[in-house]
């Protein structure tokens, strides 16, 4: 079998090459060949530097095996063939040694993989960091965030079957050992457009079809639907089942991950009446109604879906229908209501389903934020992951691409300011002189949108804010005045007379040069999307909604906080958020994932090079590669650079004794390179052209090939001395065990002849011995049989007299008998005649009875008052004397068994009285604890001097002493402590030191609260507001939890005339300072036996795993 090669360099065995930098010549041309030269050997990823281009296969490959993640884990990044997992693991180990914060930027278009590669980033940093239960939490938390995400944000479209639809930037925080803390996730622009109107061929967002196919029939008819997609006006049909993908087992995914997230089951259920919410809005149509006073109002036509929609929302019906009819304007002081007609109408419930939608997915970011949150306050490192939309040139481009752009304008200045200042960095750093470097800078284009005076953005501010008739048009004017010098801009309208003939740029448009080409944008609907309005009267109406989550994101609506002033637009909301994440990046080392999709139609193999071309010129791969190379091409490191060129000099190989840097300059001038073609640096050397690389290459590869010949000379010479040698042992030992065989074989032979003549010798004289025992035998036979015979003769003759004498005394006997009879049946004739029938039945019956108290005397069972035995009625005329005696019998053996208590035993079995009425059938654990004596002092306190001081702190009787577990608030883990229940207190206290804890009254104890299931856990509530409860509830575990329960609540009953209540139930809610946490019992297998484990999930959940 042929052996695996170890790849020490991404140079050996190199499939076009990996490193961009390298290629030789560099244009556009040779870049694209090296691609799809990759591409087709399955080779899908290549560097730029540092950079990592990856190209979407479109098809599952085997790269990604846990053996793939070992390989790369703390390995060099140039180590092996480029890959994610290389990229990941540098900016792990750079934030885990280095203590840098690193964030990780994956750009590309829709369909490119951004998506599957942030999923493999994060997957990769879980795999490689620490491992235990409360860090395995956090990293299932963080990675089934991304479902969920998914489901509210994603949608298929005509190039991504699973494109997201918004922008994520998730902060993922680690501690000093690099184990995972937890996250934060910020959520930028989604398209809420989507949720009211998709384009041919697409679908909504995912979670409308997952709801639809995956919801059991019970909850579609809680949440008022019904499972066709045809149903719902804002579902498009003709793309509704995609190829490949099942909705139904997504939507269990989903509901999985919000529970491992720790979403509370009532929250959940909360976001799905959201999401059925909004699907029913869509089902609402208005028709026109002429007024009196001749101007239009809408109607709703069939008013059950808005019945439908206020019975799930909690909405008063009159209060949405008016909502839907009229606009209210308030100016200062005063109030001015126009009915809306039904274009009007339309675009009202549009704007209240995108609203809707949208809030319930920046709460869903917000909720998930609270979960995966990192819960302590240490300092922390943080390593951000930014998956976001890519640049975007659509046949109509709008508003949404026209931000997107933005964004991408200014990830794209960014990424080259980084990419030049690292390259500086590095340079300065290794003491080699720095040239100035000539690259195309966006800023120019940035500063045409961001502008807060003159700027794109800054404009449309203007033109929503300003009184008056605005349109789409008076904003195009606008820009034409003020932008029409700008050397990015073009229209048709402006003052430039160049483009008033340009017939591919219609007058409704406005183009702008971007880095990545030209963007021709539609200006129609700039100015609604902008302003993003959602009429007051819509949200006062959802902020009476009796739905508590809907009420929460129509803050606005409350009539006591209304805030006349307008609120932000879109675009300087965008802009905001990208100015905190570019300010956000900066503090961060970066690390860059350029995505490319290979072609258009979602399949394998194909590799469209226009497309493949279209997107290198957007990414500005080109130029990244030649700001790469402006100076050196390749730098390596001094160790493993003349590890792996040692072998071209003679005074390097096979070891150099001095330090790395004098064997490479000993190496490189025994090769005569060109000093002009490298330089040194203080720890790498810097290569300038690639083609020197290459030509060391060469030269490694054949001095290897000479290498491998000689290693084979001197091995074939060293198996054949071996063989000879191995032959010349072999026939030393053959010829001594020949001279063993011949040895041995003659003494077996010897050693049986002499056997041989043992063994006749040895039977001759058995026999002759033999003989004589015979005739010994045969003597003593001969008396025994004769002594035999005269003793037979004897016993016959003996036997015979004792028979002749037994036959007389018998005759004897029978003959007296027969005189007896006689004599009584003389004596019996007189009775006979007179009365003898009653008499015999008298006697007959006294008889029976006799008999049947004998018997009973024998058969009586234990006097145990619980013995249900009792021997069955021998006489049907006995029954009702059978039935009287046994019920005698009980009585008695009960009073016997009554007589034997002592006050302390009616006193326990009291209290087992007492607990068969609060927990019989009730609590799984009970029937186990009724064989148990209650004994309370379990610890006899009294009698150990390890408790002297608590015994003398202590002046009330003492009913219950034992060690139960306290459960941690914080964490869930549990802590000793002495359970000490006196009169009017109930004290806890330091098992080691005997120490007191805590105090508390009985009057302020208030509820005990338990599981049905068979575990010792149980709450102990106290009075809201009282001393005690400073701290919040107290949670225990007890081997004793049955007689601690009952014990307690007779003791406070006996103290306050109250009685206490005792809740069962498998999900009961205990304060935990200022936080109410829900305490869930779960079935689970358990790792350590059958022992119940108490796990703290989230700041609103502590699960209890019973086994």
């Amino acid at each position: 079998m042929a052996k695996m090669e170890v790849k020490t360099s991404l140079l050996d065995n190199m499939i076009g090459v990996g490193d961009m930098v390298l290629l030789e010549p560099l244009n556009e041309e040779t870049f694209i060949n090296n691609l799809k030269n990759r591409f087709d050997h399955n080779e899908i990823y290549t560097y730029i530097g540092s950079v990592v281009i990856s190209v979407n296969p479109y098809r599952s490959l085997p790269i990604y095996s846990p053996e793939k993640v070992e390989d790369y884990r703390n390995r060099n990044f140039y180590e092996l063939s480029p890959h994610i997992f290389a990229l990941s693991d540098e900016a792990y180990r750079s934030l885990r040694d280095q203590d840098k914060d690193q964030c990780i930027l994956i750009t590309g278009e829709s369909g490119a993989g951004k998506t599957e590669a942030s999923k493999l980033v994060m997957s990769y940093v879980a795999a490689v960091c620490g491992k235990g239960a409360e860090v395995n939490q956090v990293k299932e938390q963080l990675l089934q965030s991304n479902p969920v995400l998914e489901a509210f944000g994603n949608a298929k479209t005509v190039r991504n079957d699973n494109s997201s639809r918004f922008g994520k930037y998730m902060d993922i925080e680690f501690d000093f050992k690099g184990d995972p803390l937890g996250g934060v996730i910020s959520n930028y622009l989604l398209e809420k457009s989507r949720v009211v109107k998709q384009p041919r061929g697409e679908r909504n967002f995912h979670v409308f079809y997952q709801l639809l196919s995956g919801a059991s029939e019970e909850l579609l008819h809680k949440l008022k639907l019904e499972r066709d997609f045809s149903r719902y006006n804002y579902l498009s049909l003709d793309s509704a089942k995609v190829n490949g993908v099942d909705d139904a087992a997504n939507f269990r995914t989903v509901r999985n991950a919000m529970q491992i997230v720790g979403f509370m089951d009532h929250e959940a259920e909360s976001v799905l009446e959201v999401v059925a919410a909004v699907l029913k809005l869509g089902n609402i149509e208005f028709k026109p109604e002429s007024r009196v006073n001749g101007l239009d109002e809408s109607k709703i036509k069939d008013k059950n879906e808005l019945k439908e929609i206020c019975e799930l929302t909690g909405i008063d019906q009159s209060v949405l229908e008016r909502a839907f009819s009229f606009r209210t304007v308030e100016a200062k002081q005063e109030k001015v209501s126009t009915t809306l007609n039904v274009a009007q109408a339309y675009y009202a419930r549009d704007a209240l389903a995108k609203n809707l939608y949208s809030r319930l997915f920046s709460w869903l970011v917000n909720r998930i934020n609270e979960s995966i949150k990192a819960q302590t306050k240490v300092r922390k490192k943080v390593m951000g992951v930014l998956d976001i939309y890519g640049f975007e040139i659509f046949e109509d481009n709008s508003f949404e691409q026209f931000i997107i752009n933005y964004c991408n304008e200014k990830l794209q200045q960014i990424f080259i300011e980084l990419t030049l200042k690292e390259e500086q960095e590095e340079y300065i750093r290794e003491d080699i002189e720095w040239t100035h470097i000539d690259y195309f800078n966006n800023a120019i284009i940035c500063d045409l949108i961001e502008n807060n005076t003159n700027g794109i953005l800054a404009m449309l501010d203007e033109e929503c804010l300003r009184p008056g008739t605005v349109t789409d048009e008076t904003f195009l004017e606008k820009l034409n005045q003020i932008c029409a010098t700008h050397q990015h801009f073009e229209s048709r309208m402006s003052k430039c007379a160049r483009f008033l003939n340009d017939t591919s740029l219609p007058h409704s448009c406005f183009r702008i040069q971007h880095y990545a080409g030209k963007v021709l944008y539609q200006v129609e609907g700039f100015v609604d999307k902008n302003n993003d309005l959602l009429y007051r009267d819509l949200s006062q109406a959802m902020w009476k909604a009796g739905h508590a989550l809907i009420k929460s994101l129509f803050p606005e609506g409350n009539p006591a906080k209304i805030n006349l002033k307008r609120p932000p637009t879109a675009g300087s909301q965008f802009k905001a958020s990208v100015a905190t994440l570019m300010k956000n990046l900066q503090t961060k080392n970066p690390n860059y994932i350029r995505c490319i999709k290979p072609n258009d139609k979602k399949a394998a193999h194909i590799f469209n090079e226009s497309l493949v071309c279209h997107q290198i010129r957007y990414l500005g791969l080109l130029e990244n590669v030649r700001v790469r190379r402006a100076g050196y091409a390749f730098r390596q490191a001094y160790e493993p650079c003349l590890e792996r060129y040692k072998m071209l000099c003679k005074q390097t190989w096979p070891h150099w004794k001095g330090p790395a840097r004098s064997g490479v300059e000993v190496l490189f001038n025994e090769l005569e390179i060109p000093v002009e073609e490298y330089s040194f640096g203080r720890s790498k050397i810097f290569i300038r052209n690639p083609r020197t690389l290459f030509k060391l290459e060469d030269l490694r590869k054949q001095r290897l090939e000479d290498l491998a010949t000689l290693i084979q000379k001197i091995y074939r010479g060293w198996k054949c001395r071996t063989h000879f040698l191995l032959m010349k042992k072999s026939q030393i030992v053959i010829a001594a065990w020949c001279r063993r065989y011949a040895q041995q074989k003659r003494y077996q032979q010897t050693k049986a002849s002499a056997l041989l003549i043992q063994s006749y010798i040895r039977g001759w004289k058995a026999r002759k011995i033999l003989r004589e025992l015979k005739h010994q035998k045969r003597c003593k036979e001969a008396v025994t049989t004769i002594a035999a015979y005269w003793h037979g003769t004897q016993a016959r003759r003996e036997l015979k007299r004792l028979k002749e004498e037994a036959r007389r005394k018998h005759a004897v006997a029978v003959i007296w008998a027969y005189w007896l009879g006689l004599k009584v049946r003389r004596e019996y004739r007189k009775f006979f005649r007179a009365n003898a029938g009653k008499k015999i039945y008298e006697f007959t019956l006294q008889r029976i009875v006799q008999k049947y108290f004998l018997e009973m005397k024998n058969k009586m069972p234990s006097l145990s008052p619980i013995d249900k035995n009792w021997p069955p009625r021998p006489y049907l005329f006995l029954d009702s004397t059978h039935k009287e005696l046994k019920r005698i019998f009980h009585l008695w053996r009960c009073k016997k068994y009554r007589d034997q208590f002592t006050d302390q035993k009616k006193l326990i079995y009291e209290e087992k009285l007492e607990a068969s009425e609060l927990f019989k059938d009730k609590k799984a654990l009970y029937p186990s604890s009724v064989g148990q004596p209650f004994q309370g002092a379990y610890l006899e306190i009294n009698k150990n001097p390890k408790y002297k001081k608590l015994k003398d702190a202590i002046e009330e009787k003492i009913i219950i002493a034992e060690v139960v577990n306290k459960i941690n608030r914080a964490n869930g883990k549990s802590t000793s402590r002495i359970f000490l229940l006196t009169n009017n207190n109930l004290l806890l206290a330091d098992q080691k030191s005997g120490q007191i804890k805590s105090e508390v009254p009985l009057v302020d104890v208030t509820k005990v609260s338990m599981s049905s299931q068979n575990d010792g856990f149980f709450a102990v509530h106290l009075k809201e507001g009282s001393e005690a409860a400073s701290k919040g509830d107290f949670l225990f575990s007890s081997d004793h939890l049955i007689e601690m329960a009952t014990k307690l609540y007779r003791t406070t009953l006996s103290q306050t005339k109250q009685k206490l209540n005792i809740e069962i139930s498998d999900e009961f809610l205990v304060q935990f300072r200022q936080d109410k946490v829900c305490v869930k019992f779960i079935q689970g297998n358990q790792k350590n036996g059958s022992v119940p484990t108490c796990k703290r999930k989230n700041n609103r959940l502590l699960e209890v795993a019973v086994p």
